[in-house]
């Protein structure tokens, strides 16, 4: 159902940190963040690729908490193989956010009950602007349907006993953006935990971000808010955090292209791509995920017949042999377990 992977005899963010470290781990839950932190640093939930060698691999790089891609709740419930592909976590891949799309009460709360003990939050997806999850029934379709959230929020908060777990949303904002307010003040009043607000209409893609709207939310509830949007950089963050007053900054193409941008990194220095190397070969990711993600990180620095040439490569032989004959980059050692 879950794979729990065992640090001690499976790759973890601590192996990237240092021996000895696993034993003494220990994290810090989202409303403490919130409480301590000037701001958050948070890694968005994007579905193919926000899995658990990327989340290690941005912890190592400053990222405070991380989201798992959105899973779908219907599937998660009804398939065991949906559950083993979907979510994989291991002992010190925390904080970490669950999000999940879920058009109805009863799956959101079911799919919320079975990660509770792996997990120190749940969060419903009520963004994403693609018609497939709207027609469906999730997604920011269900911007227009607050009952139907607070209601899911209210029942999930009572089916866990957990206090500290929390309940968030991630949306984005309406055409008039009096309604977003008023639709979070009635999150709130169910018993929200915090939101994430992507600063888009749902039918927005490449418009500026409505940094504006985020600041009048923020200002207009007593939750954490957290501004999600373009962010690019770590002095972009800071930008953004100044003009919104968010708890948290959250990226997403951004850490894509760069995983160490919230270490301060312009753009995505060859140690990260080696422990992005370490990570994937060692957990077991697909090719097609390992491939994908090193041509985010390495786009800036290829060529357009690099480019052409790394996207037709079409195993991990012939990816690791590109990397050091083009960047001197060989690929880290992968520890035998005897």
């Amino acid at each position: 159902m879950v794979d729990i992977l065992d640090a001690s005899n499976s790759v973890s963010r601590l192996s990237l940190l240092g021996d000895g470290e696993e034993q003494d781990f220990k994290w810090k839950k989202p409303l403490e963040l919130f409480a301590e932190r000037k701001f958050v640093r948070i890694c968005a939930p994007m579905v193919r690729y926000s899995k658990l060698p990327f989340r290690l691999l941005t912890r190592k790089y400053g990222v405070d908490l991380a989201y798992t891609p959105m899973i779908v709740s219907n599937s998660f419930l009804c398939s065991l193989k949906a559950r083993d592909s979907d979510f994989t976590t291991c002992n010190v891949d925390r904080p970490l956010i669950v999000q999940f799309a879920a058009s109805n009460t009863e799956d959101f709360v079911r799919a919320s009950q079975i990660v509770v003990p792996y997990a120190d939050g749940v969060d419903l997806n009520c963004g994403c602007p693609q018609r497939w999850a709207q027609a469906e029934g999730y997604g920011a379709c269900l911007l227009r349907k607050p009952e139907i959230v607070q209601d899911m929020i209210r029942q999930t908060k009572g089916a866990i006993s957990s206090q500290d777990f929390t309940i968030s949303i991630k949306i984005r904002i309406h055409h008039n953006i009096r309604e977003t307010v008023e639709f979070c003040r009635k999150m709130e009043h169910a018993g929200l935990s915090w939101l994430a607000v992507h600063g888009r209409t749902p039918e927005q893609r490449g418009e500026p971000v409505n940094n504006e709207a985020i600041q009048l939310i923020k200002s207009s509830v007593n939750i954490p808010v957290i501004a999600n949007g373009d962010v690019k950089s770590l002095e972009g963050a800071k930008k953004i955090h100044t003009e919104t007053k968010a708890n948290g900054i959250m990226a997403a193409r951004g850490i894509l292209s760069n995983p160490s941008m919230f270490a301060g990194y312009q753009s995505t220095p060859e140690e990260c791509v080696k422990d992005w190397i370490y990570l994937a070969l060692s957990t077991g990711t697909s090719f097609q995920c390992f491939h994908h993600h090193l041509t985010f990180m390495l786009q800036k620095a290829m060529s357009r017949a690099e480019q052409t040439v790394f996207a037709s490569l079409a195993s991990t032989s012939s990816v690791l042999q590109f990397l050091k004959e083009n960047f001197g980059i060989s690929a880290p050692r992968i520890p035998v377990k005897s």
